[in-house]
């Protein structure tokens, strides 16, 4: 290779990592917003399908670039906040999502890397377990000596909703465990209904009704059921059709077997349902073969599932597995595909969001899909709708994967002559230009906080679940407050306490409700740092994001002041996973004069509570490792893990900054260097011992 070839091959790498860093941040960025829309708002706005592509599409690129993995990236969040109006139960053992196959090749790539990581030879069974991945709201059951004390739902993977008494209404979960349970035994599993109980449900609201045109109906049957067990009053729960069935476990004093399967069959001999469909499996092909049949019956079955679950069998072997960021590593979910229907795209209207940016929304000629009827669906962007080349009157083909609005795929009368949709250059709210950022899709209102889209989203976002999670404060409630001036900016929902009197006289509030009200946005008065500091709305700082800067400067106070300072670019870039693009929008904010006075006039009324660490602390906790040599009890994916689990972080080289290097059989360079330095060495036998003392 010439000189000349070569730097263009640099060139040309540099500008793919470029882009790829650009397409992350955007990844990121998009699918936070989906998964809020999707957990805390009940409000989705793409299907299932293309959910799952935009993160398979970030999984790709984590791998091709690991160096650019985002401290915000999706694969390090799970779920959603929790709701305000019942009481929150931290889980004793966090209750994750599920990582996603699309083929019979991932489920494949699946077992590999489950050999991989154990150092099992190509040929040693893999026994896994196979299941339909049921489509309700999850939830989990605690028993002590046998009796139900807890229910929770999931929440955001770390804190759930308290349904206890809920729970207690619902017919398939027992108040006593059959037999000799094990003293504490937390069953997980999920809440559901019917697709015959939903349709009954949607019929009795409406005839129940003094108003038809305004009785409550529920999407589908997931929705149904999470609207139903989320009741403040268990009465109401008690009315509606909701079953349950198990599918594992959190927190147990002992398992009652040494395989998913046999702990299964005991939860169920305990009195829980369990699937009828829960097989064990050998290999892949035969847990392919089961999803295929699961797949067949799929129209029959009497409640709705979007996929088969796989679970490696062995519990040792999970043990050791153990979990990513989100996920366990020893579990997937094999998604079906998604389902596809035809219809008429009546208009496109345009929705202005908090960050100003302007989403087409379709408007569908209603038509069921999967017996749900669906009317809406997002266009995403310009860029999209150009591609489509789709106008209002087109016939189009849309798919709908999971309970939520459905995907545009195709536009059917392409030909049909038809004005072409012409995306407008000014907001549609406030009338400013609407304009699209260098490397950006989106076009975004140049309004800003003169925008009272802008204004009132924002102010929806501060009190959100993810947010601060003030109850009572919803979007009709956020837009009558900002319409009669009682509410500017965020730091006068603090001072809605001096007009009780206005919001009383107000059509629908009574003494109870204001004073609950109030009562609730005093509890916030000293809130969560990192929830505060993702209230804010700075552009590109999700709440995993704002987690990592409030852990790495210890206080939300003190990154509003690194962001002034003169050297903010590198002090905030050196926080892991703050890239220049998030380190630029925290300046841009801070150094804006109206956001510093909004930031000001916000710590007048409210105290951050301090950074608390959840690391397990440990004799390595902030310190860099590096392991080298030959690791002959666990994988080098192992001992990662472990390392990551007691706080510290992991390395491939040896530097100053090394604070401990586990040596194996084999270490050269690594060790040498190591010694050079007067970094100290263990083996792997320490190394076990440290992992084993860790509380």
């Amino acid at each position: 290779m010439t000189e000349a070839e070569a730097e263009a091959e640099a060139e040309a790498e540099a500008e793919a990592a470029a882009a790829a860093a650009a397409e992350l941040e955007r990844l990121a960025r998009e699918i936070a917003h989906h998964s809020m829309r999707y957990h805390t708002d009940d409000a989705p706005e793409i299907s299932d399908a293309n959910y799952d592509a935009l993160v398979r599409r970030n999984t790709e690129l984590e791998a091709q670039f690991p160096y650019f993995v985002r401290a915000d990236s999706p694969s390090r969040s799970v779920g959603a906040a929790p709701s305000a109006h019942l009481a929150k139960v931290r889980h004793a053992k966090a209750m994750l999502s599920l990582d996603n196959a699309f083929d019979a090749g991932e489920v494949a790539e699946f077992v590999a890397r489950v050999r991989r990581f154990l150092n099992l030879p190509e040929d040693a069974t893999v026994a896994l377990t196979a299941e339909p991945k049921i489509d309700g709201l999850s939830c989990s059951l605690r028993y002590e000596k046998g009796r139900l004390t807890q229910a929770a739902t999931r929440g955001d993977g770390t804190t759930g909703e308290d349904v206890t008494l809920n729970v207690a209404t619902i017919g398939d979960i027992p108040q006593r465990l059959k037999g000799d349970a094990p003293a504490v035994f937390e069953v997980r599993g999920e809440v559901y209904m019917t697709r015959a109980d939903f349709v009954a449900l949607n019929a009795r609201l409406l005839a129940e009704a003094d108003e038809p045109a305004k009785a409550r109906q529920f999407a589908n049957p997931r929705n149904g059921a999470a609207g139903s067990l989320r009741q403040k009053d268990p009465e109401v729960t008690r009315s509606r059709p909701l079953r349950f069935l198990a599918h594992g476990w959190g927190e147990t004093s002992a398992l009652p077997g040494a395989t998913q399967f046999e702990v299964m069959r005991a939860i169920e001999a305990w009195g829980l349902p369990v699937s009828d469909l829960l097989v064990e499996a050998n290999d892949v092909a035969a847990a392919l073969i089961h999803y295929a049949k699961i797949e067949a019956a799929r129209a029959d079955l009497p409640f709705d599932i979007d996929g088969v679950v796989y679970k490696v069998d062995r519990l040792d072997w999970q043990a050791r597995l153990g979990f990513v960021a989100k996920a366990p590593r020893w579990a997937i979910a094999h998604k079906f595909p998604a389902e596809r229907a035809q219809t008429t795209l009546l208009s496109i209207d345009i929705q202005v969001g908090r960050t100003g940016k302007l989403t087409p929304v379709a408007r569908l000629e209603p038509v069921t899909v999967g017996g749900v009827v669906v009317t809406n669906a997002t266009l995403h962007n310009a860029d999209e709708i150009a591609r489509l080349g789709v106008r209002p009157g087109d016939r189009v083909s849309i798919q709908r994967a999971g309970d939520v609005i459905p995907q545009v795929l195709e536009n059917l009368t392409p030909d049909v002559e038809r004005p072409a949709f012409v995306f407008p250059v000014a907001c549609p709210e406030c009338g400013s230009d609407a304009v699209r950022e260098d490397d950006e899709v989106d076009i975004r209102c140049t309004g800003g906080l003169i925008c009272p889209a802008q204004r009132i989203e924002r102010l929806r976002h501060f009190v959100g679940r993810a947010a601060l999670d003030i109850e009572g404060l919803g979007e009709k409630t956020i837009r009558e407050f900002f319409a009669d001036g009682l509410i500017h900016g965020p730091a006068d929902i603090f001072r809605l306490k001096a007009h009780r009197d206005a919001i009383l006289a107000r059509p629908g509030w009574k003494e109870t409700s204001v004073a609950n009200l109030l009562a609730a946005i005093e509890a916030r008065r000293a809130p969560d740092p990192a929830r505060f500091l993702f209230a804010l709305g700075i552009r590109h700082v999700g709440g995993v994001m704002a987690k990592d800067l409030v852990k790495a400067f210890g206080a939300v106070e003190r990154v509003a002041e690194v962001a002034r300072h003169e050297d903010a670019m590198a002090e905030l870039a050196s926080v892991e996973g703050v890239g220049p693009v998030v380190a630029q929008a925290l300046i841009d904010f801070f150094h804006e004069a109206h956001n510093r006075e909004a930031w000001d006039d916000l710590l007048s009324e409210a105290t951050p509570a301090p950074y608390v660490s959840n690391v397990r602390e440990s004799p390595v906790t902030d310190k860099t490792i590096v392991f080298t040599g030959s690791l002959e009890t666990l994988s080098r994916d192992e001992a990662k893990a472990q390392a990551e689990a007691l706080g510290a972080k992991t390395a491939g080289s040896v530097s100053a900054k090394t604070g401990l290097v586990v040596a194996g059989p084999g270490a050269g360079s690594k060790l040498k260097k190591a010694a050079e330095l007067g970094i100290e060495v263990i083996d792997e036998a320490a190394w076990a011992a440290i992992v084993a003392a860790a509380p």
